[in-house]
């Protein structure tokens, strides 16, 4: 389900974070398949849960999941259509292909790679 690199420059809270997003993105959660509890997830990982449930506050926040009070954690179907979450993305998508034209990506890169996000969101 998910895997850790204690490599990463990236915190743990931050790699389950995306790890779950990816997820529920590619459809691989679908809108109200419930998550591992934060114990069991931490558990099966061998870290704290207070890192779990960060990574789920955040996922939370962001609109990807949702929780019911005694029953846990499920992926939500909104995640899609949060239009502020959606704006923050588009900033962000903006300022990564501005930093890559800077280096001499190419338009017709660009493009090739905005196609390759296109299909593999349809698999």
């Amino acid at each position: 389900m998910i895997s850790l690199n204690y490599r990463d420059a990236r915190p743990i809270y931050e790699q389950i974070k995306n790890g779950l997003k990816r997820l529920i993105v590619t459809g691989a959660l679908k809108e109200g398949d419930k998550l591992p509890s934060v114990r069991s997830l931490a558990t099966e990982l061998a870290i704290n849960p207070n890192t779990i449930q960060k990574a789920y506050n955040e996922l939370e926040n962001e609109g990807y999941i949702y929780s019911v009070p005694g029953k846990g954690s499920f992926a939500s179907g909104d995640a899609r259509t949060d239009e502020r979450r959606k704006e923050e993305l588009k900033h962000r998508f903006r300022e990564l292909a501005a930093e890559l034209r800077y280096l001499g990506t190419s338009q017709q890169e660009l493009m090739e790679l905005l196609k390759e996000g296109k299909e593999s969101s349809h698999d």
